[in-house]
């Protein structure tokens, strides 16, 4: 794996390798997690405010996974510095989300084909009209037969990134359900939005943790560690 010599203020691999596709887990334990479980041959490339990043082998192709923290401008920060500064090329977000439709039950995969927000973060671009972020079509569909390569159900669809996680506003998660997103996170439309402006690919994968309609929950410590069905579904996009 070569070296890689760049360094920005929040990203400094002192020399060691990051690869063309990256998981970004929000948790940077859940990151230490897939690199532990899944990776060979691992080396550290970050550390900077405990963001843990590692790049490893997965059937003898390079991939890296690296924290994302929380929050459209948590990612997108670090998405832009892997993209720009250090070569990434495809970028999954591998997360929990809560549920927004009450047949989704807990550990149940969602794969984020479309990122509605309440975020400005779009509006620095300056189209002439309302973005549509989007996942690419290459990692979807790829993911799609993956699972089916490995019998797991997926639902496809459209999720809410929030910048809320405590709303005011206690109409919001009814009016979203009703437009049948499947689910709310806080990350996706940023991470859409960077990868399309840097023309690479992105896809946003998900375990429900939750299902805010019904009150179903699981733990922090599952959360951290034991979401591994979808940890295997996006580790083969490393070789799309």
């Amino acid at each position: 794996m070569p070296a890689t010599t760049a360094s920005t203020p929040h990203i400094q691999p002192k020399d060691a390798p990051i690869a063309e596709t990256v998981l970004m887990p929000g948790d940077p334990l859940r990151a230490k997690f897939i690199a532990d479980n899944y990776l060979d041959n691992v080396v550290q490339f970050n550390s900077v405010r405990n963001m843990l990043g590692f790049t490893g082998t997965y059937r003898g192709q390079e991939v890296s996974v690296m924290g994302s923290g929380m929050g459209i401008p948590s990612i997108s920060l670090y998405a832009y510095e892997l993209i720009h500064f250090f070569g990434a090329k495809k970028l999954i977000r591998v997360g929990s989300c809560g549920a927004l439709q009450k047949h989704l039950d807990t550990y149940e995969i969602i794969v984020a084909q479309g990122a509605c927000t309440d975020s400005r973060f779009l509006e620095q671009y300056k189209v002439p009209g309302t973005f549509a972020p989007i996942a690419s079509w290459k990692l979807l569909s790829a993911i799609q037969r993956e699972a089916q390569n490995q019998g797991v159900t997926t639902h496809v669809g459209n999720i809410l990134s929030s910048d809320t996680f405590y709303g005011d506003d206690e109409t919001a998660v009814e009016r979203w359900s009703r437009m049948g997103v499947l689910g709310v996170e806080m990350e996706s439309a940023g991470l859409y939005a960077v990868a399309a402006r840097a023309g690479v690919d992105a896809l946003g994968l998900f375990t429900v943790s939750d299902n805010i309609l019904t009150g179903a929950s699981t733990t922090p410590e599952e959360r951290q560690s034991a979401f591994t069905a979808m940890m295997e579904l996006a580790l083969p996009m490393a070789l799309v």
